[in-house]
């Protein structure tokens, strides 16, 4: 097959959809496909007359991949580097080479790549992508909106609400809340903008920093417990996950920095909790209308009490990611779960 892995952005986990991305397109070139890989914002502004070459290029585009930060990118610098100085959010002959592939393998995080708004714009151009839809992904991208469906869905979430930069009150009073509780950005990824707070002091600061962010916040009860993951495929939720960061929660720098955190699967807890956290799974991923593969991030406290934190649409897709793990857990092993997201993927659209 002809495939465009994209990648990249303006998302603030641009460099770990880049990563990503690198790992997929790698793999599926060692699976006999013509893959290359192409950031969304950057394009191909040198590219070849014919475009349909840019498909058996010797570097498959992967000379974009970046080390990884542990700092998330200086989104303006980016923009400044695009020699066209356009603001279109598609960069030249995105679309174009997008149109010419078989399908585009979504490698993206974060921001319009996972929000829908991308997926919708596939939607109108006939351009066929994987993973969830533009609807699914909306839903579930809004950490406000995915909150207030698990609560009505039955799906065991962290308490809580929204505030907005603009409101008279921002307390977490307002919200029926106690110190400590969780400060984070209603759509970002990557944990950025994410922070635990004690204190009325950090609780001020926490909105200051997160609000450079978005304008919505989601504040919600700080939950002490262990952290986990659990992807799905189709519908079927795979082998529960441990993350145990040496220090601190599963923050940016824990998730990306080598050595940060370890990762148990299948996890060390007893059948009837995970079989408890893939039914959750199945669930929160049913009520935010989702399709193809997701994950979900969940803790699970003294008391044995399970919270969905959040469904992620589109999960790092490294070899070493959390997805990618629980699938060889399960039998599926990293090119072949590539190829198994592709599959799906033509088989819930087109």
């Amino acid at each position: 097959m002809k495939i465009i892995v994209l990648a990249g952005g303006l998302s603030t986990e641009r460099d770990v959809s880049l990563s990503s991305a690198a790992g997929i397109c790698r793999t599926l070139v060692e699976k006999g496909h013509d893959a290359f890989l192409l950031d969304v914002f950057m394009g191909l502004e040198n590219a070849p007359e014919n475009l349909e070459d840019v498909f058996t290029l010797p570097d498959h585009g992967l000379e974009i991949v970046k080390n990884i930060s542990t700092e998330e990118p200086d989104l303006e610098a980016v923009k400044a580097s695009r020699p066209d100085q356009s603001d279109c959010f598609f960069g030249p002959n995105v679309i174009e080479l997008c149109r010419l592939a078989d399908i585009t393998f979504l490698g993206l995080h974060g921001g319009e790549g996972e929000n829908g708004k991308l997926q919708a714009s596939f939607d109108l151009l006939g351009i066929k992508y994987t993973g969830p839809d533009s609807l699914g992904c909306a839903v579930a991208m809004h950490k406000g909106v995915a909150k207030q469906i698990f609560l009505e869905s039955g799906v065991d979430t962290p308490g809580g609400g929204t505030i907005y930069k603009n409101s008279e009150d921002q307390s977490y009073q307002s919200l029926g809340l106690t110190l400590p509780v969780v400060v984070k950005p209603c759509s970002g990824g990557s944990s950025i903008g994410v922070y635990i707070v004690n204190t009325d002091e950090e609780y001020a600061e926490a909105l200051k920093k997160s609000f450079r962010y978005e304008d919505e916040l989601v504040v919600e009860p700080y939950i002490k417990g262990r952290e986990f993951a659990c992807g799905i495929i189709d519908g079927t939720a795979l082998p529960p996950i441990e993350i145990i960061p040496k220090t601190g929660f599963f923050d940016y720098a824990n998730k990306y920095q080598d050595g940060a955190t370890s990762e148990v699967c299948p996890a060390d807890i007893p059948e009837e909790v995970a079989e408890r956290m893939k039914e959750l799974t199945v669930k929160a991923f049913n009520a935010l209308k989702l399709n193809v593969y997701s994950r979900a991030d969940f803790l699970l406290d003294a008391e044995g009490n399970l919270f969905c934190l959040e469904m992620n649409t589109l999960p790092g897709m490294t070899s070493a990611s959390l997805l990618p793990k629980e699938a060889k857990v399960y039998g599926i092993e990293y090119g072949d779960l590539c190829e198994l997201i592709i599959k799906k993927s033509m088989e819930a659209r087109y």
